[in-house]
């Protein structure tokens, strides 16, 4: 997200704000205590005190470790570490931030296989044969959530296994008056684009999983037939008037509560959702369904990492390293990020609390049995590394994804725009 250098200033200030300590450079302070800096980030299931607990069941642990918390101010939460790190103000930890753009300029600390050991995933997310984030959790992006009364009320007596049905169930529900999907925009962009997310990452990556690595290394373009077809399945949502444009500029957080609020029939979301739906008041049960391919072959898109990172050039990089890995093997902290944020956590022997709530329990059974069937796919534009999109291309999907629906663009000029930011990008 581009701000300019004296809003940047502004967030620099406002973050100072809400660390915990007295100054924001890292250190060492008397008695032997190794002082770090952690970025972290707030949403509608992480709240301050989610982090303040979780800081602190480590810091208990560790009393020879004090950590100062920094917020990223919006869910950019890698265009903020940017900001920090050409500041000269890079954390010491830092938590959901992609790791490509700042390991390829030696900002990161690479793992060891030894550190890695108790990780399901250990070579998730590589840049140049290192692994430079803890791939600690795995989400599936997205699922659809969806409002059973909805679906009743509509005679819609079985969840869509298909496009054609999906596009059905969205018919019968525009039908009955309601709206068909629950959207999102504002300044966050990603709810606005992950319909097309599922898309790319059912029918493209089902057919093509490596189909990112090849536009990396310019075998493919996103003008290409097969990814405009999968854009233009997207762009057939908005001209049947399923999606709403004037649900665009809806921030994340009034997107999440306009489906609780039982505002549309289907919510396409991140796997996080479930610790709402099983948490917040609303009055209709919630479902939940992969996201449908062409022809009913199940294909589940997900992202595995997500977890620390930690700053190379650390004065205290022990101390970051511990804390870090202490952080993320936590049982308990496994088992909050579960309640909290609906996560998977990709930890070897590791298995949810039994009282997870349902819509969670819903949401990782059907992962689980697209494990064993070896149908997981990466999500489309949620990837990182060396198989993700370059550095700044998500926001662009964002915006493409919005042009399309307001209608600014269409599927050939959105595509076309995309390669050319790839361009730029590269």
């Amino acid at each position: 997200m581009r701000r300019s250098l004296a809003l940047g200033a502004a967030i620099l200030l406002a973050a100072s704000a809400c660390t915990v300590g007295s100054d924001t450079g890292s250190g060492t302070n008397g008695g032997g205590t190794k002082e770090i800096s952690f970025l972290t980030f707030e949403s509608p299931n992480l709240t301050p005190a989610y982090w303040d607990a979780a800081i602190k069941r480590v810091t208990d642990k560790h009393p020879e470790i004090k950590v100062k918390k920094l917020v990223a101010p919006s869910t950019d939460r890698t265009g903020y570490a940017k900001q920090l790190l050409t500041s000269g103000q890079f954390p010491d930890v830092a938590i959901a931030v992609d790791s490509a753009g700042f390991a390829e300029s030696g900002a990161l600390y690479a793992w060891t296989p030894e550190e890695l050991k108790d990780f399901q995933f250990p070579d998730a997310n590589p840049i140049k044969g290192g692994h430079h984030q803890l791939p600690a959790n795995t989400q599936t992006i997205p699922p659809i959530y969806y409002n059973k009364k909805m679906f009743a009320d509509a005679g819609i007596t079985a969840t869509p296994t298909t496009w054609a049905e999906l596009v059905a169930a969205a018919e019968k529900v525009k039908a009955k008056g309601g709206k068909p999907f629950v959207i999102g925009g504002g300044k966050e962009g990603f709810p606005s684009a992950m319909i097309l997310d599922g898309i790319v990452s059912v029918d493209l990556y089902g057919k093509t999983p490596d189909w990112l690595t090849q536009r990396r290394a310019d075998k493919v373009k996103f003008a290409d037939p097969d990814f405009q077809k999968a854009f233009g399945k997207f762009a057939d949502l908005v001209a049947k008037g399923y999606i709403d444009k004037s649900q665009v500029s809806r921030s994340y957080d009034d997107t999440q509560a306009a489906f609780l609020k039982g505002e549309g029939a289907m919510y396409p979301m991140g796997n996080w959702f479930a610790s709402a739906a099983d948490s917040k008041p609303h009055d209709f049960e919630i479902g939940v369904f992969n996201f449908p391919s062409e022809d009913g072959k199940l294909v589940v898109p997900a992202y595995t990492g997500g977890g620390m990172i930690v700053n190379a050039k650390s004065a205290n990089l022990d101390a970051a390293r511990t804390f870090a890995l202490a952080f993320q093997l936590d049982k308990t902290q496994l088992d909050t990020s579960v309640k909290a944020d609906g996560l998977f956590p990709a930890i070897k022997g590791y298995t949810p609390p039994a009282d997870a709530g349902a819509v969670f329990k819903a949401g990782y059974d059907l992962y689980q049995k697209a494990v064993e069937q070896k149908a997981v796919v990466n999500a489309f534009s949620w990837e990182t590394a060396d198989d993700g999109l370059l550095p700044g291309m998500k926001d662009k999907v964002y915006q493409a994804a919005q042009d399309v629906i307001t209608g600014r663009k269409s599927v050939a000029d959105a595509c076309a725009f995309l390669d050319t930011e790839w361009a730029k990008a590269k």
